[in-house]
């Protein structure tokens, strides 16, 4: 007679597991669901605008010297023409840099001119865009060159 009695417990304790097997399932499925859609509409998002750019320019100073970058990134869904990088200043110092044409999604790395004052970049393209950006500085991790 104990014989029936374990397998039935056995049998009873499968069962519970299969049940709630099939609930972690579920929710597992469900949040794969919600990751993925979170990732397709923020990290893989889609131009929305025809025309649009995007400037990251980035002034790191060493100990002995200083460098500088502008990165120029076409964010739009077609290309952008006749592009004017003006690295500032007045005078003999004034630097504008021309670009024909940035492909959508393509990015360039620009480096200005060497007395440019490396306090803000504005660039202006067709279908009347224009952005203006101040010179950002990364920050400086210790035991790093040049921290």
């Amino acid at each position: 007679m104990d014989a029936p009695k374990v397998s039935n417990i056995f049998l009873y304790i499968l069962k519970v597991v299969m049940q709630r097997s099939h609930i972690f399932a579920s929710i597992g499925g469900a949040s794969i669901v919600v990751v993925t859609v979170l990732l397709l509409f923020s990290v893989f998002a889609i131009s929305t605008k025809d025309y649009a750019i995007d400037i990251d320019p980035i002034k790191d100073n060493q100990n002995l010297f200083s460098t500088a970058r502008v990165t120029l990134t076409n964010t739009g869904k077609l290309p952008v023409t006749n592009i004017a990088v003006n690295y500032g200043g007045n005078g003999t110092t004034h630097a504008i840099e021309k670009l024909a044409l940035l492909s959508p999604g393509e990015k360039v790395l620009l480096s200005p001119p060497e007395n440019s004052p490396l306090r803000s970049v504005t660039v202006t393209a067709d279908h009347g865009l224009s952005i203006t950006k101040a010179y950002r500085i990364p920050w400086k991790i210790p035991g790093m060159m040049g921290s």
